[in-house]
């Protein structure tokens, strides 16, 4: 971490430190011990790079077993975020489902937690260091236990982060991503990728970009964009004239229109349409990372839903053995039936394995080592154990399940997501 980066990272935890909101919800103690780590560390890098007898990072062994240890400033990040989650994002959930908006004074609050700097490089004054995508997942899945559509919400600027720093030439970098980790409010940037149709496939793009000279003219219909009503600019995927790929479009541009598409789950992410009719676009807009990689890009938002997912799914889980201890029926609690033993056990041994799935892709994909298949297993046990959980949620609640007095019916909701959504969210 250069000593610039460590000071905008110092700057990030001093603004949450000195917010009041961490008192209110009894978060000031892991807030000032991530604070005093996270600067004892990065100082303590500094000092080594500034020495003659720098020490060579240590690379992976590929031949080590598969180890799902976290380091002290990822199990800090995750327990702050967890907090975060339970006393604020929790609370606001039923309202903002509601609504059909996130609260702006929730919104305050979690960017005073500066979420987008870990998209960006330390190049460019943030702190997405070597274990990017498996402290991305960590935060996504300690968001989600709070709720899922607010932490699909907050997680947009980041995901949007991580394209730019994963899939843009070096020059558009520098171009875009000092705003991510400037002192305003960082842009919110749409991923629009999921098209309407019948078995659409992500992989197959109905929405076209033509190159006219110095533009492209993008042609097409996208779906379920995450804050797309509210985004400053997209990140559109499209087909090219050489295969899939993508383009920074403003939000504003001719040819650009949104319109409000209110589904089924996520409903405080102002889901929108967007119908792109000959929308001029930059060829400096296309992102062009020498190595960029469509299917790598779709696995990389596969992985971020499913680390939703399990954030959600481990609430479901804390919520139902907490109700089941405590709702009695004919004379005792009824976690001590079966039936309703082995459904909550069902649930955890399910979470377990898609978390040994997702961490498992993730640590393969930020080494740089082929993940496709994880990503892809990975994908299918979530998308079908996160339904299960959610409707077993809803079944172990019987019929305070069915209403909204209790939050398993929006998990509900929100967990069938994870099978449709495409795009949206990137780690």
């Amino acid at each position: 971490m250069s000593t610039d980066a460590q000071g905008r990272a110092l700057s990030v935890l001093n603004r949450v430190a000195q917010a009041d909101w961490p008192d209110r919800f009894k978060l000031r103690k892991p807030f000032e011990k991530l604070l005093y780590t996270g600067s004892r560390a990065g100082f303590q890098m500094v000092a080594e790079r500034s020495g003659k007898a720098a020490k060579t990072p240590r690379k992976a062994d590929p031949d080590a077993l598969f180890d799902l240890s976290l380091s002290d400033e990822q199990q800090m990040i995750r327990e702050m975020l967890q907090g975060f989650a339970l006393e604020v994002l929790r609370p606001a959930a039923h309202d903002a489902d509601a609504r059909g908006a996130i609260p702006a004074d929730l919104l305050n609050q979690a960017l005073e937690l500066g979420l987008a700097h870990y998209g960006v490089g330390e190049v460019h004054g943030g702190m997405a260091g070597e274990r990017t995508t498996v402290s991305n997942a960590l935060i996504a899945e300690a968001l989600g236990q709070g709720d899922m559509s607010l932490a699909a919400s907050l997680l947009v600027p980041l995901s949007a982060a991580n394209c730019i720093r994963r899939w843009a030439s070096p020059e558009q970098q520098a171009r875009w991503l000092p705003a991510f980790v400037s002192e305003e409010r960082p842009p919110l940037v749409a991923i629009a990728v999921s098209e309407p149709g019948v078995l659409a496939d992500p992989h197959r793009l109905a929405t076209k970009a033509r190159r006219k000279g110095k533009h492209y003219q993008l042609t097409g219909e996208k779906c379920l964009v995450l804050e797309g009503l509210n985004a400053s600019q997209l990140i559109v995927a499209a087909e090219a004239e050489n295969g899939p790929a993508l383009f920074l479009v403003e939000g504003g541009a001719k040819g650009l229109e949104r319109q409000a598409e209110p589904a089924m789950g996520l409903k405080a992410c102002s889901t929108a349409r967007v119908l792109l009719k000959g929308v001029k676009v930059p060829t400096e807009n296309r992102l062009a990372a020498a190595d960029f990689d469509y299917p790598r890009f779709l696995d990389f938002t596969t992985l971020a839903w499913c680390a939703l997912a399990l954030g959600t799914g481990q609430a479901a889980l804390d919520y139902v053995v907490t109700y089941c201890n405590e709702r009695v029926a004919f004379g005792e609690p009824i976690s001590h039936r079966q039936g309703v033993a082995f459904m909550v056990s069902d649930i955890a041994i399910e979470l377990d394995a898609m978390r040994m799935m997702v961490w498992r892709a993730c640590a393969r994909a930020e080494r740089g080592e082929p993940f496709q298949r994880e990503a892809y297993l990975a994908r299918l046990l979530c998308a079908e154990k996160a339904m299960k959980i959610g409707t077993d949620a809803v079944q172990l609640l019987g019929g305070h399940g069915f209403t909204k007095e209790h939050p398993a019916e929006r998990w509900y909701r929100d967990l069938r997501a994870v099978a449709i959504m495409a795009g949206g969210l990137h780690l």
